[in-house]
């Protein structure tokens, strides 16, 4: 069988949300089905490392696609040319895009339609291109993934599509977060918190991560409580910061909340791994990521109850309202004074981590690449 799939967002030492799915997803794809010929499609010269294996033949297509609806041009053109010149069984398109112009049978995964909830948090061109692509690349996909049953329910919800045609694939971790023992951990206390407990929360900053919300509950608690913890803010800077950098310039603990932008992997498994508890009280997510890799490292998680998260939490974490400050503030408070929670909850997530794998999430995906590839013959 011969597999294409759209690698656009495998960006060296970029990788973040979709890149992240992308490369695991497609390791995993590439090292279960040698028998396969796999076509990756980049918009820009590719790291060595992304080439999975000897089935796999990198296509650069220009231009880059990320800028002034260059991404148009590369699918409905490059992208389709290319299908039709190798002959593709079918196409996988990862990253919510495919390209309406081709008549490969086509799976595409949507991580989430988060522009119909909060639409005001998105710039006007990307509510535009939203509203007028997506209900297009549901309706010409012949099937589709969602990575959370909360987002299969979503789509249907908003969108007039046979539930047949979506099906619900969780997402897996990254195996770079493992526990901590006391010494490493107290050595990366020293190095990123002064040798103080820490609340980490980790991903790009934007309104609906709820950061300002997390500054305000953590200004509370530490009025109430006087814990010695500091907050570490791990992400890079997205869109819309301009708040959160208003609410931490207000906070009277404002000296004790570090960003630390962008972490590479082996600080970022290390600083996971020492903290008191993952603060992950986003808004809306199509999935929740970090829960999952806070759990495989043995840490806590306070997060929301909206969206996808309690999906992805199971019981295995102090789930409270993301609009209320307080409510974030007590969760905090919850943890810190309660090793015997915290001990609870470390325990619980090793139990839900374990229903989590890309190893099934690739064997599942490729299920439905294959279906899609002999409905054709």
């Amino acid at each position: 069988m011969v597999i294409a799939i759209n690698t656009r967002f495998l960006i060296a030492d970029h990788l973040e949300g979709m890149g992240w799915y992308t490369y695991e997803l497609c390791q995993e794809l590439v090292r279960q089905h040698p028998e396969d010929q796999f076509l990756f499609f980049f918009d820009r010269p590719y790291a060595p490392e992304f080439i999975f294996g000897p089935n796999v033949t990198p296509i650069v297509l220009s231009p880059k696609s990320h800028r002034y609806g260059l991404w148009y041009f590369w699918l409905e053109w490059q992208v389709a040319r290319m299908l039709r010149k190798y002959r593709v069984d079918v196409f996988f398109s990862p990253d919510n895009f495919l390209s309406l112009r081709s008549e490969t049978p086509t799976l595409m995964t949507i991580h989430d339609i988060a522009y119909v909830h909060y639409p005001e948090l998105i710039t006007r061109m990307s509510r535009w291109h939203y509203r007028n692509f997506q209900p297009r690349y549901l309706k010409r996909a012949d099937h589709i993934v969602a990575v959370s049953e909360f987002t299969r329910q979503d789509v249907l919800q908003h969108f007039p599509i046979d539930g047949h045609k979506i099906t619900a694939v969780s997402n897996g971790f990254r195996s770079i977060f493992a526990p901590l023992d006391a010494v490493k951990r107290t050595a990366i206390q020293q190095e990123y918190s002064q040798g103080l407990e820490y609340f980490f929360y980790l991903g790009s900053l934007h309104p609906r991560k709820n950061l300002s919300r997390l500054i305000e509950a953590y200004d509370l608690f530490r009025k109430k409580t006087g814990a010695p913890v500091k907050l570490l803010i791990g992400g890079r800077m997205a869109w819309q910061t301009d708040e959160i950098k208003a609410t931490w310039e207000k906070t009277a603990y404002r000296e004790d909340i570090h960003f630390l932008g962008f972490l590479p992997d082996d600080q970022l498994a290390s600083v996971m791994g020492a903290a008191l508890a993952l603060t992950y009280v986003s808004l809306f997510e199509g999935f929740g990521l970090p829960i999952l890799e806070a759990m495989q490292a043995g840490v806590p998680v306070l997060s929301s109850t909206a969206s996808s998260l309690p999906e992805v939490a199971g019981d295995a974490a102090v789930l409270v309202d993301p609009l209320d400050v307080r409510a974030i503030a007590e969760g905090m408070e919850t943890i810190w004074q309660s090793p015997e929670l915290r001990e609870e909850l470390i325990a619980k997530g090793k139990l839900q981590v374990a229903r989590f794998s890309w190893a099934k999430a690739a064997a599942q995906t490729y299920d439905l690449l294959k279906q899609l590839a002999q409905k054709l013959t």
